[in-house]
């Protein structure tokens, strides 16, 4: 049996880094990370199989629906699947989002998702034309608040936060020299 996957999606390249959309065989990485404690300020509940399975047929199909997506992030070197990072924009989201997940524990600390998000960054407001991105943080989720800042993202108070989401901060990126 053929594993359908999704056509005419772009694929960003970095240094280290290879940026491509959603495979099935990405479901084993992403369970995992979901089931630990690491994914604490991304899901909204325990973790849940049934609910896991779910957000991951979301995460495919955002690129069906938008057009734009989360990318997975991968090993240059080895085709390592690390994590994610990309747009996010359901219905009733106030803002186009630019998120990021580490879900390999070993990829942490090293630079990935600044790499990873710095490329996303630059294709969202570059290729895809947008003239303003945020990103949605856990207040706790320090890690987050710092890639963002070093982003360049700025803390914005004014800005609407998604509901149903628990308590989070808006960090607003600004559009990049040269774009």
């Amino acid at each position: 049996m053929t594993v359908p996957h999704l056509a005419d999606t772009p694929v960003l390249e970095t240094e280290r880094l290879i940026l491509r959309a959603p495979q099935a065989g990405d479901w084993p990485a992403y369970s995992a990370f979901m089931a630990s404690d690491r994914a604490r300020y991304v899901r909204p509940t325990d973790y849940d199989p049934a609910l896991t399975w779910r957000g991951f047929g979301h995460f495919i199909g955002h690129w069906v629906m938008c057009g734009f997506g989360q990318f997975v992030v991968t090993e240059r070197e080895n085709g390592a699947v690390l994590g994610a990072t990309g747009h996010w924009f359901p219905a009733g989201w106030p803002e186009r989002e630019i998120g990021w997940m580490v879900w390999a524990p070993e990829a942490e600390g090293k630079g990935i998702a600044y790499e990873a998000a710095a490329a996303v960054r630059d294709h969202s407001f570059g290729t895809l034309g947008w003239d303003t991105a945020v990103s949605y943080i856990a207040p706790a989720n320090s890690r987050s608040i710092a890639l963002a800042e070093r982003l360049g993202a700025r803390l914005d108070p004014q800005a609407q936060a998604p509901g149903g989401h628990g308590e989070v901060l808006v960090y607003r990126h600004p559009k990049p020299e040269g774009l």
